[in-house]
């Protein structure tokens, strides 16, 4: 792919600006230093709170949480990306802020532990509790990491009583062919490359990631049928592109709803992005109109069941 003629000069500039403090080779470095380098990229990005929202940190499920008190008929439930291994409720602080701010509703956003001192499955079951203890109803949300914890949280709580009105995936990673598709065609782009992913893919195991473990890699789940109303969004120029686009026909395919849009000449991360580039800012806006729809029972999108 071209990213010269593909990504524009406003990403091209927040690209410059997050490797300023977030280089390229930043998955080579030890966990501690990784995350050092993380928690001052996104403190760079930070805009603080919209006006008149608030927030508290309490416990669901045992998991420490940051909630955004807000009203309507449903909560979000935020799991935050980081490749397992950084991240945490300051890091999307702002963005799950704002999503309170433009949806109305109480945001809940989940400290799941990482790796690699906290192997799988337990980022997985610190999700799910949160889930649980929340009850519902609920709009999951996640990206990257967090949208395969939040697309593998749908999968395992289905029929259990948990109302899940709806999943939000952004850039998620879901386990798709890494010799295949935008793996290749993207291995080498801005923001995360192959290797970047390839090193988050097995970080959470002993040894190297299972292939047929859908608490995993949702893709690989056989069984489609009964998931929530589903928006999932990638970065065109992202090496994780396809799986977004894969998980919704496997959605559609089962009978059910899910809409997938590929953020045009974006890449990995653009929600950091969202105030200086017009097509984040498009892209972001999509995602909480879908999460303020979903949780009002509605489908916003054209297509049919």
């Amino acid at each position: 792919m071209d990213y010269q003629t593909v990504i524009d000069a406003a990403t091209w500039a927040f690209i410059a600006k997050s490797e300023s403090s977030y280089p390229p080779e930043t998955a080579s470095y030890s966990i501690d230093r990784q995350r050092e380098i993380y928690d001052q990229m996104c403190r760079q990005f930070f805009q603080g709170y919209p006006l008149g929202v608030t927030a508290h940190d309490t416990q669901y499920g045992q998991v420490p949480c940051r909630v955004y008190p807000g009203a309507g008929p449903a909560s979000v439930l935020y799991l935050h990306g980081g490749g397992f291994v950084v991240g945490g409720l300051a890091s999307h602080d702002d963005v799950c802020a704002e999503i309170r701010a433009r949806s109305g509703l109480s945001v809940v956003s989940a400290d799941y532990r990482l790796s690699p001192e906290h192997l799988h499955p337990i980022a997985f079951d610190d999700a799910c509790a949160v889930a649980c203890a929340l009850q519902g109803p609920l709009v999951l949300v996640g990206d990257s990491a967090g949208g395969n914890l939040a697309a593998a949280t749908a999968h395992a709580l289905r029929g259990t009583g948990v109302q899940i009105l709806g999943q939000v995936l952004i850039y998620p990673a879901l386990g798709g062919d890494v010799n295949a598709g935008s793996y290749l065609t993207n291995a080498n782009a801005p923001m995360l490359t192959r290797q970047d992913v390839l090193f988050y893919k097995d970080i959470r195991h002993a040894t190297s990631a299972p292939t047929n473990d859908p608490t995993v890699t949702p893709l690989c789940d056989p069984d489609f049928a009964g998931l929530p109303p589903t928006l999932a969004v990638s970065a065109q120029c992202d090496p994780l592109a396809d799986d977004a686009r894969l998980y919704a026909a496997k959605i559609t395919a089962a009978g059910g709803q899910a809409h997938w849009t590929n953020a045009a000449g974006l890449v990995h991360g653009y929600l950091r992005a969202r105030s200086t580039v017009p097509r984040a800012a498009d892209s972001f806006t999509e995602i909480v109109d879908t999460i303020a729809a979903f949780a009002n029972g509605l489908w916003p999108f054209q297509e049919t069941p």
